[in-house]
């Protein structure tokens, strides 16, 4: 789940990661214009972006509390096994619609534990590393990523093999694709993790202006829900996106943590609006 800071007191604007990737879907579907290119091929880039975190939904269900902040944990800062289930059910998902599709979620999942291959100077809380002692859980992780590797290869291999996707492929042209979607997963949350007073002027860099160029954009803020970037990679000069969620104060200490997810779901549907605008 995502947890936007709050000042002392006041309630968080917490979403689930089908709200994150709603926003994300937004911001994919408006990406390209005179300098940067529209992402292609479309309908597969449109379809794992705004499904790329889709293995999350069991647990957001049913999400668990962390005990430092009476609040649902982090997507970064869940529990290693549970993120490992959600880790490989995202590209499983993402798989089942195409090849290519399961591929770039996959690679997702991976960057995600190898700081984003250095395409990213985002940051966001940093997972809880295992207990020293704890070397099954270490191997869960290992295993987990060498079957991802393993994935990719054979996705790679089928997508090669197939005249209509073999471009796609490509170094260049693949990890096009894959710095579009750290793009729009980044800037989704630079808005779901940090409060309004928190969101200071953030660097977003190796945004792809095509298969040969990247670009840094520089997110400010100009209020509390009007931010320019510079260089605007959006269509038109303005985008709005939305996000929905729910304001939720720390969950009461006599409070039975298993029904954490009860509670959120009986909270009112909330949504917070930002407007994007051409620096």
């Amino acid at each position: 789940m995502m947890c936007q800071t709050a000042p002392e007191g006041e309630a968080h604007f917490i979403s689930t990661m089908d709200d994150h990737m709603n926003l994300c879907g937004q911001m994919v579907r408006a990406f390209g214009n005179d300098r940067f290119q529209r992402p292609a091929p479309y309908d597969e880039i449109v379809y794992v972006v705004e499904n790329h975190d889709r293995g999350w939904k069991h647990y957001d269900l049913h999400p668990r509390l962390d005990p430092d902040t009476r609040l649902p944990y982090l997507m970064s800062q869940t529990p290693t096994p549970d993120a490992l289930v959600t880790n490989k059910g995202s590209p499983d998902f993402n798989e089942a619609r195409h090849p290519y599709c399961g591929l770039l979620s996959s690679m997702h999942t991976c960057g995600i534990y190898n700081g984003r291959y250095g395409l990213s100077q985002f940051k966001v809380p940093p997972r809880k590393p295992p207990p020293p002692g704890d070397v099954a859980l270490k191997a869960s992780i290992n295993a987990m990523l060498e079957a991802e590797t393993d994935r990719q290869n054979r996705l790679k291999a089928a997508l090669k093999g197939d005249p209509r996707t073999a471009a796609w492929i490509g170094d260049k042209r693949l990890f096009q694709n894959f710095k579009q979607l750290q793009f729009f997963d980044t800037l989704s949350l630079y808005f779901h993790l940090r409060g309004a007073a928190d969101r200071t002027t953030e660097v977003f860099i190796h945004v792809p202006v095509s298969a040969e160029e990247d670009a840094s954009v520089t997110a400010r803020k100009l209020s509390d829900f009007e931010y320019s970037l510079d260089p605007f990679p959006f269509a038109g000069h303005c985008l709005k996106i939305t996000c929905g969620g729910w304001y939720f104060h720390r969950y009461p200490e006599d409070a039975d943590p298993a029904l954490l997810g009860d509670a959120l779901r009986a909270a009112p549907r909330a949504s917070q609006t930002f407007t994007l605008i051409a620096a």
